[in-house]
């Protein structure tokens, strides 16, 4: 029989590596009965309960379309941040955004730019507009200015910039950030994406809120999958010039953010107890889980997120990982961004994080 030919994509379409997420599903850890998942540094708490209640009352009303602009959520973010609500964007996730970003200022011939162990999310926006994604090296699995800077042409367009990376876990401290805009032609712009600022507490450190009230050509991108805990609703925002929010607002769907995510979304940001009490658990067992594992000989990266970025340096990182899996954990591979010798475990909950080092332990004794 005669194969059915398929239409024939954009050139570069076919290049892109789907985005492969961190594993789901696995056998129930023996102690605690369930997989424990830390593959996609997911909150470590879960959902605000009333982020939960507001999803809740929303259920006799889903046959209803949502605000187009998201006002309430834009207003919520404006109080809480000290922001210009009419220059905030809402997307379903900040993948959303990164997406946005390149179809509006990147296309054939141009070039997109970001650091060697940035967000896969930065290539595969590239290459799905044509663009070409250019990946600056690091020093020493660290964000180089200088590096960057380098690899600015007259076809780049845009810089993304993970600040906390992910997947190192590495902080630009804000002087850099500064140093790095400064640099830069006017006509590049450079997105800051802050998918883990909740969980940073030093003072050297900026999501880039200031940055972009003095520039035209500064994006901050944010999340609510993170310390919020609203993964599975795909929600986070940007914040950008009126130029820059007018393009993306122009390019994006209409109605791109669910009902249920902008509710959500309002109350998470209203429960302040909760945001403090995630991010001091994760400072905490962020601290206890690196000096673990680096009395088993391992070699934990400093991070300010709420994962580890782990060097398994001469042992099998991906044996390693699969024998937290047959034990009902789940933790990242790290073969797609280059660092195969390395697993990514996200900070989950005290329980989680000794059975974590438990199950390396047994593993690293066995070898």
């Amino acid at each position: 029989m005669t194969a059915i030919q398929a239409p024939r994509p954009r050139p570069g379409l076919l290049d892109i590596d789907p985005y492969v997420g961190g594993e789901a599903k696995a056998v129930p850890h023996p102690r605690l009965g369930r997989p424990i998942r830390l593959a996609s540094n997911e909150g470590a708490f879960g959902p605000s309960p009333k982020a939960m209640a507001a999803y809740r009352e929303l259920s006799g009303e889903i046959h209803r379309y949502p605000d187009g602009g998201a006002s309430a959520l834009r207003e919520a973010l404006a109080g809480r941040f000290g922001l210009d609500a009419d220059r905030i964007v809402a997307g379903a996730g900040s993948d959303e955004l990164i997406a946005l970003l390149a179809k509006s200022y990147a296309g054939p011939g141009d070039e997109v730019l970001y650091s060697r162990h940035g967000f896969l999310m930065y290539p595969i926006a590239a290459k799905a507009v044509g663009a070409t994604p250019v990946a600056a090296p690091e020093a020493d699995r660290k964000t180089d200015v200088d590096a960057l800077l380098a690899h600015v042409t007259p076809r780049t367009r845009i810089l993304f910039l993970a600040n906390p990376n992910n997947p190192t876990g590495h902080l630009l401290p804000k002087a850099e950030v500064e140093r790095l805009h400064a640099a830069l032609p006017p006509d590049v712009i450079l997105a800051l994406d802050a998918a883990y600022a909740e969980y940073i507490d030093d003072p050297a450190y900026s999501a880039g809120a200031e940055l972009v009230d003095r520039s035209g050509n500064v994006v901050m991108l944010r999340t609510f999958s993170k310390i919020y805990g609203l993964g599975a609703l795909r929600l986070g925002w940007g914040y950008a010039s009126a130029g820059i929010t007018d393009v993306l607002n122009r390019a994006r769907g209409p109605f791109n953010v669910s009902a249920a995510a902008q509710a959500a979304g309002v109350a998470a940001l209203a429960d302040e107890a909760f945001i403090e009490n995630s991010r001091a658990h994760n400072a905490e067992w962020r601290r206890w889980t690196a000096a673990e594992l680096a009395k088993l000989g391992l070699s934990p990266l400093p991070s300010a997120g709420n994962f580890l970025l782990v060097d398994f340096g001469d042992r099998d990182a991906e044996a390693a990982r699969l024998h937290l899996k047959d034990t009902g954990i789940l933790v990242r591979q790290m073969g797609g961004y280059g660092l195969p010798g390395c697993l990514r475990i996200t900070i989950g909950t005290e329980e989680e994080m000794r059975a974590v080092v438990a199950a390396l332990a047994e593993h690293l004794r066995g070898r």
